[in-house]
């Protein structure tokens, strides 16, 4: 029997869509990046249904027989995202049925596409998360070389984008890692939410077929078995909006890195500089050399906080259980997964192709008034209390400024006058690499700690690698 328009739901239809409408519904240009993931769905369905008798031994042959030919053709030609199919499944379906005939019809027996789409997405996404993840261990990779190579080397550290205190060039590259990691850590917890398999769920109240849903779930590889609520499995998208958030702070940390890197590698500051690779030039004024790479990923995750509100703005107020607004919410998290992998590599590729000036790192790390704390905690230890020391210390860099001088090159007399308290040679004990050394702690900027962490973080990145590789 034929349906109206040969659709999967036009048993009660004898019109046809409105060609308008028609097109508004379509979801095929977006989904059809779950094919292959609904090949594997219909493979574990086909088998259950075989083992509650819905196929017999040679039909389940024959149905695996098309799906490993559509499977292989489409490997070879690409998933056609502008065919007439209305979504993913009814494209797989129509395949199907032209490769093994009737057949291909049953395959459909005892479950909806509520339960199919969600169990497509969950194996879909395991792999985009996979990829990501991966993403950001490469990103981390190049910042850990970049630690690695400069970890000893001072730089001004900034607040309020003012000059604090002397850092390290590596705690400054590690201090991303933190951020990425955290990221890296809360896509794989989100895979975590996605370890149940929903399908046999049918359209939001179960199947009536006996099909074992464990052993279902065990052959698509969900860990954490099958679901447990059919209305819940069917009409949930929390994973998604999960994830979609733990996009948008990665995205949120790359765009603070670029910010970084960017005034790093203005003609103010000169402290990197970007390789041909990711730097471009303007078509008016020859000397330019523009941060593109980093300043496009800047630009380009802000995307990400939109696709976020859109998921969350999609599901607020849905009732229970599956609503067509749900077809919405892949074309708002597979682009925001593609955006945010690309920012992720492009960020990594510039990180690769940027070079900092540790010599002008260094100089600028002595000036601007950046060991005004240190001086401070030399009048603690000689006895003043450091509410009166940040007081006397105050004074000495408006007198500072006012001669246009240096802290520590402040005149023997002036000296005298503003610091009577203090008996030592300010231009060692306030020199940048003194400075460093003092915040010798767990999780300070002394070079011999950096340099701890950066081993740390190299066996940290030989386990991520594993992980990687481990499907």
């Amino acid at each position: 029997m034929t349906h109206a328009g040969g659709q999967m739901w036009g048993g009660r239809f004898a019109g046809s869509l409105d060609e308008l409408f028609a097109q508004f519904q379509k979801s095929l240009p977006v989904d059809h990046v779950l094919a292959f993931a609904d090949l594997q769905v219909n493979r574990a369905w086909s088998r259950a249904l075989a083992n509650v008798g819905v196929f017999t031994a040679d039909e389940l042959l024959r149905v695996h027989a098309a799906i490993e030919d559509l499977e292989g053709h489409w490997r070879t030609t690409g998933i056609p995202a502008d065919d007439p199919a209305e979504d993913v499944h009814s494209l797989v379906e129509r395949e199907l049925v032209a490769r093994c005939g009737e057949l291909g019809k049953r395959i459909h027996t005892g479950r909806s596409r509520n339960d199919q789409v969600a169990t497509d997405l969950r194996l879909y996404l395991r792999e985009r998360i996979g990829a990501l993840a991966s993403a950001i261990t490469a990103l981390c990779g190049q910042l850990v070389a970049k630690a690695a190579a400069h970890h000893d080397a001072p730089m001004p550290g900034y607040t309020h984008l003012q000059r604090a205190q002397p850092i390290t060039i590596g705690h400054w590259a590690l201090a991303h890692c933190e951020a990425f990691a955290r990221d890296r850590e809360r896509l794989r917890d989100a895979g975590e939410r996605m370890a149940e398999c929903p399908l046999g769920s049918g359209a939001l109240a179960g199947t009536v077929l006996g099909v074992d849903r464990a052993a279902v779930a065990a052959d698509l590889g969900f860990r954490g078995g099958p679901t447990h609520n059919s209305l819940d499995a069917t009409a949930q998208r929390d994973h998604l909006c999960e994830l979609a958030f733990a996009c948008a702070m990665a995205c949120t940390h790359l765009s603070r890195l670029a910010e970084d890197t960017i005034f790093f590698a203005t003609q103010e500051a000169r402290f990197v500089t970007f390789g041909d690779a990711v730097s471009t030039g303007s078509s008016l004024m020859p000397q330019k050399r523009n941060p593109d790479a980093m300043e496009l990923v800047r630009g380009k995750c802000s995307r990400a906080h939109g696709a976020l509100q859109a998921l969350l703005g999609s599901v607020k107020g849905l009732p229970m259980a599956y609503n067509r607004d749900l077809q919405t919410d892949k074309e708002s998290l597979l682009p925001l997964l593609t955006e945010t992998e690309s920012c992720l590599r492009v960020a990594t590729l510039a990180v690769q192709h940027a070079t900092f000036d540790v010599a002008r790192c260094a100089s600028e790390a002595e000036r601007g008034y950046l060991n005004a704390t240190d001086l401070a905690d030399l009048l603690v230890e000689a006895g003043v209390p450091f509410r009166d020391a940040h007081g006397i210390v105050g004074a000495a860099v408006n007198r500072a400024v006012a001669l246009g001088v240096e802290l520590q090159d402040l005149p023997a007399d002036e000296r005298q006058r503003l610091l009577p308290q203090l008996r030592v040679d300010l231009k060692q004990a306030l020199a940048a690499r003194t400075v460093l050394a003092r915040r010798d702690v767990l999780g300070g900027t002394a070079p011999n700690r950096v340099r701890a962490e950066v081993t740390r973080w190299q066996q940290r990145l030989t386990d991520w690698n594993t992980e990687d590789r481990t499907p």
